[in-house]
């Protein structure tokens, strides 16, 4: 059976190249029907001009488009905007999953809008995964709130063991609370706070956590505000490119570091594939009762071709009903306690 998924083709930077030549890729590879929304002539002209068969791939209507610069305001004006399309399309049953690369402020505000919250989902928030030592770990929230409440923190914990269970393979997920330092009463207040209530309703829950920790792979699952957890995304993306970047410099130097690095190319490959993001691609909003996942604003073709994978894979393994019934689990097993 073919899965169905909606792709907003006027979300990244440069829109539509990159949703045009995704949707082209990722349906020659994969049982995959896409939904393109967006401005039905310029996509029509622009999917032509692609390579590749299309049979696969139909166009919705949507003459308007959110821009990054864009507040509620101005989103809530644009009535016939492609996020607003597109996610109605997946509420009525015509696709599974919803993926952009656009403002990831409005996904999240039209998402809460169009499918609501989970039932016990207090506010939703934007989780990916990282390389770290010995494989990948979940991180979240990484931008969709820059202000958080404790009991944020503690359902992101919950959400975030069962993303990284289904989505990592992993069984029992161990869950960390990033702060500046591993002892109990570290951290600001909001950490403080957060640490004793994720230690009873966290399954998983280990305590506190500093930045070595994990990218030393110590936990599955690193639950953090909006606003650190972006900073540290984006920050870890733009140390990991630079660190690329030089190593590359310093083996173009002398006949015999090319040599070297020739040698070691296979090496090198690895690592820039572990530290590329769009491997990726994007990240899921979870707690929205619907799948909707964000990419970056600058995403490439192959890293929206990752992030609609990225969504074939949610969509597989039922990961929004998963997570409808740890939600619940743990609210029932509250309120019986």
């Amino acid at each position: 059976m073919r899965t169905t998924i909606v792709l907003d083709a006027m979300g990244s930077d440069d829109r539509p190249k990159p949703e045009l030549a995704a949707a082209v890729l990722s349906t020659q590879t994969d049982d995959i029907d896409l939904i393109l929304v967006g401005d039905e002539q310029t996509l029509s002209s622009g999917l032509a001009a692609q390579p590749g068969d299309k049979s696969h791939i139909r166009i919705v209507h949507a003459p308007e488009a959110i821009d990054m610069t864009d507040h509620i305001q101005e989103a809530r004006a644009k009535k016939q905007n492609t996020m607003q399309v597109g996610m109605d399309l997946v509420r009525k049953g015509e696709a599974q999953a919803f993926v952009t690369a656009g403002n990831t402020g409005m996904a999240m505000y039209f998402g809460t809008k169009i499918f609501g919250l989970m039932p016990g989902v207090i506010r939703p928030c934007l989780s990916t995964t990282f390389p770290v030592k010995g494989g990948k770990a979940v991180i979240l929230d990484v931008g969709a709130n820059a202000e958080c409440r404790p009991e944020f923190l503690v359902q992101f914990g919950q959400m975030g063991q069962v993303y990284a269970r289904i989505m990592l393979n992993r069984t029992n997920p161990t869950v960390g609370l990033l702060s500046n330092g591993e002892e109990e009463g570290k951290g600001n207040d909001l950490v403080r706070e957060a640490g004793p209530l994720m230690r009873q309703q966290v399954p998983g829950f280990i305590g506190n956590i500093e930045g070595k920790e994990f990218f030393g792979g110590k936990v599955d699952v690193a639950v953090t505000d909006g606003f650190t957890g972006n900073v540290l995304m984006k920050s870890s993306e733009a140390l990991g490119k630079l660190l690329f970047e030089t190593l590359k410099e310093e083996l173009m130097r002398s006949t015999r570091t090319k040599l070297g690095a020739l040698l070691a190319k296979p090496a090198f490959d690895s690592v820039r594939k572990l530290i590329d993001p769009s491997e990726v691609g994007a990240a899921p909003l979870l707690g929205l009762d619907g799948l909707v996942f964000v990419g970056h604003g600058r995403s490439d073709a192959k890293a929206m071709v990752s992030a609609i994978n990225q969504a074939r894979i949610a969509i597989e393994l039922n990961l929004l009903e998963s997570l409808r019934k740890a939600i619940t689990f743990t609210n029932t097993k509250e309120s019986d306690s």
